[in-house]
């Protein structure tokens, strides 16, 4: 078998059997200056901003009668999730009405009339987000 291939297959670079001479290791005396630099290096991460903390929206007393919107993303499987809560609601809550809406866009994007409709028809809204 090629000595080079089995190292490949082992996952080990041939470079780096060869290895350099012990001489070469060695810094020399004109390279002894060049030993005392110090090397600064800047983190590739950067600096993140600041986080803004958003307080949650305040909770309902009760369910009782209000108007949930059950929103998927468009995710494979999400609308299937949601039809389940709303049997749920039905069986359960049977006073809590639930709408099902399918956002525009993908799951960061904004979507202003349905945020409109839900402002002026709901009182809570479940979201599926898929991943």
């Amino acid at each position: 078998m090629n000595r080079r291939k089995m190292l490949s297959l082992l996952g080990i670079s041939p470079a780096l059997l060869a290895g350099a001479p012990v001489d070469a290791q060695k810094p020399k005396k004109s390279d002894a200056k060049a030993t005392l630099n110090k090397v600064e290096a800047l983190n590739p991460r950067g600096t993140p901003p600041p986080t803004q903390l958003v307080p949650m929206a305040p909770r309902l007393a009760s369910l009782d009668g209000k108007t949930i919107y059950l929103i998927g993303d468009g995710f494979p499987g999400a609308d299937h999730f949601l039809d389940q809560i709303g049997i749920w609601f039905k069986k359960n809550m049977p006073s809590v009405t639930t709408v099902y809406r399918l956002k525009a866009g993908a799951f960061a994007d904004e979507d202003p009339n349905l945020w409109a409709e839900i402002k002026a028809k709901g009182n809570a809204a479940i979201m599926a987000i898929g991943h």
